[in-house]
């Protein structure tokens, strides 16, 4: 098995941790927290694997809630290590190979059958999160009664949201069943490094009021709650911006506060003119199974959701998360916002829009954390906490309030705050997707940044006489024309102006290198149209880089324009 090298780090932390002893009697077990995408499956699969290469007779439970999860574990499981002794105990599946040395299966099927499962040394539960705190549950029933055939028992759970709303963290209080977090891979950095797509959001002109919704257990009343959100205009409003901002998007998940509401705005999208179903608890399971199969395929633009899809759920494709549930639960507002983390061929970003307010009351989704109603109510009110966010003025995103450059578009917002905003609607107190500009990608489907090099002054300069601009297959081609000797000659960069990260940064560092001005334009159409905006620089020079060939580019008065020395092309 090909592990990542977080990957590789969660399970040598995990020995670690069960080579310093550190769970004790009340709470044996430990967590390992990774972001939703980040190959939790495979990471389940080379724990499994490895237990039994130590121990041969070792016998291993992995443990989850639903059977799709059973079924995707069951299925890396046997992908990765076709010959492992595994087998399945799922009613939802139809299976009961209780004997298997390797175990995949469902709480609900196995919590009552302890003689079935018999002995086993090690626990695996996937989506912790999802264990309730009290000991009388069939989570609770079942570890005990494992623990009793095994006294040294290892367990060890495995989630992207180490809390729950009812009773904070999974590792903290009493009766907890994990006595600590082995390892966490962040988002933030998973992102950086090209394992995670990029999330942006954008204001919405339309927000939900649940100012005078009750709660109970700590989170809204479902009734209550859908009574404030489902009004007709509030739903043809919402999903006019949803069908605008996604016109260029893929796939579409928008998670809703009830199946009235769920249905109200999937008739709201067919009638913008996209293909819509609803998924909801209630949905048949052939029919529910048929639905995902064709939003997975891409004739169903957009599945709107209710009760489901915010765990288990694996389409990678999907670009852009409607946010039309308020909920207090900090775990629920990360776990429906990781159903956009997943890359896929072609996908460049997710977007986020956030019509419940849930980046604001619950924060950046790379940066929550678990609090107190109090807490949350003091944060609404104005206390201190986290980051706010400004609209970017080049593209609409939401960004940090201190952040020098959009990294979606890559515009510098102007510090001069007079004049009209350019989206009216967007109040200051709006708060960003991520923490932080996770910045270029240097690594992943692009390949990692050149790097600076250093001896520039051993370059020859050589005389420009010519600058053009060319469609090419995925871009342009910026043409930087020379006479070398008798022959014509020229270097090549190759832009991209509608990709993000590295990819749009390098563009706009070229536009605004060559005079086009601050602002570069956000498509391969507005460059060429607005072409004659470049000043065709008087000298290049060009050096061999350890990653790929470097230019820097000189004006008429000996200015160097722009930051052009990482700016890689080719010659011709």
């Amino acid at each position: 098995m090909r592990l990542r090298d977080y990957q590789r780090a969660s399970l040598d932390a995990l020995a670690a941790a069960w080579g310093r002893g550190g769970a004790d009697a009340a709470a044996p077990g430990h967590l390992i927290v990774l972001p939703t995408g980040a190959g939790k499956s495979l990471v389940i699969a080379a724990l499994a694997r490895e237990t039994l290469d130590e121990n041969p007779l070792a016998r291993v439970v992995i443990v989850t809630h639903s059977r799709e999860l059973v079924a995707q574990n069951f299925s890396e499981l046997t992908r990765v290590w076709p010959e492992a002794p595994a087998g399945i105990f799922s009613a939802g599946l139809g299976r009961r190979e209780a004997g298997a040395q390797v175990l995949v299966c469902g709480i609900q099927s196995v919590a009552g059958r302890l003689d079935a499962v018999g002995p086993r040394d090690l626990v695996i539960v996937d989506e912790a999160h999802l264990i309730p705190r009290a000991a009388e549950t069939r989570y609770g029933r079942f570890l005990a009664g494992l623990r009793a055939r095994t006294p040294g028992l290892r367990v060890v759970g495995f989630t992207a949201t180490p809390y729950r709303l009812d009773s904070g963290r999974l590792d903290e209080g009493p009766n907890r069943l994990f006595s600590g977090i082995a390892y966490e891979a962040e988002t933030f950095t998973l992102i950086r490094q090209g394992f995670l797509a990029p999330l942006v959001s954008k204001a919405t002109l339309t927000q939900l009021d649940v100012s005078g919704v009750g709660r109970r257990a700590g989170d809204y009343i479902p009734g209550e709650l859908e009574a404030a959100v489902n009004h007709d205009a509030i739903t043809r409003a919402a999903v006019a911006e949803l069908a605008a901002y996604g016109r260029g998007r893929r796939a579409w998940l928008a998670f809703c506060a009830g199946l009235a509401h769920a249905e109200a705005v999937r008739d709201a999208v067919r009638a913008e003119g996209y293909a819509c179903e609803t998924v909801s608890g209630e949905t048949p399971r052939r029919e529910r199974d048929r639905i995902v199969a064709a939003f997975r395929a891409g004739r169903i633009r957009c599945l709107t959701s209710v009760g489901v899809l915010g765990t288990g759920f694996n389409v990678p494709e999907v670009d852009l998360v409607a946010l039309l549930r308020p909920t207090r639960s900090t775990g629920l507002y990360v776990q429906q916002v990781g159903r956009a983390l997943r890359c896929a061929p072609g996908k460049r970003d997710a977007l986020i829009l956030d019509y419940a307010g849930l980046v604001r009351m619950h924060g950046p989704v790379d940066a929550v954390t678990a609090r107190s109603a109090g807490e949350i109510q003091s944060q609404l009110l104005g206390g201190a906490g986290g980051l706010r966010a400004k609209p970017c003025p080049g593209c609409g995103a939401l960004i940090p309030l201190n952040a020098s450059t959009c990294e979606p578009c890559w515009t510098e917002p102007e510090t001069d705050t007079e004049g009209e905003a350019p989206h009216a609607a967007v109040a200051d107190d709006e708060w960003p997707i991520l923490s932080a500009d996770p910045g270029p990608h240097r690594s992943g489907p692009s390949g990692p940044a050149p790097e600076p090099h250093d001896g520039w002054h051993d370059t020859p300069w050589i005389p420009v006489t010519a600058l053009r601009l060319e469609t090419a297959p995925d871009g342009l081609d910026l043409v930087l024309g020379w006479r070398d000797g008798a022959t014509e000659a020229a270097w090549h960069v190759r832009l991209r102006p509608e990709r993000s990260g590295y990819e749009r940064e390098k563009a706009v560092q070229w536009w605004r290198g060559l005079g086009g001005g601050r602002d570069a334009p956000m498509t391969t159409a507005g460059f060429l149209d607005r072409s004659d905006h470049l000043t065709r620089p008087a000298a290049i020079r060009i050096r061999p880089g350890r990653l790929a060939d470097q230019i820097e580019c000189r004006a008429e008065d000996g200015r160097i324009l722009g930051d052009t020395r990482r700016r890689s092309g080719h010659a011709a």
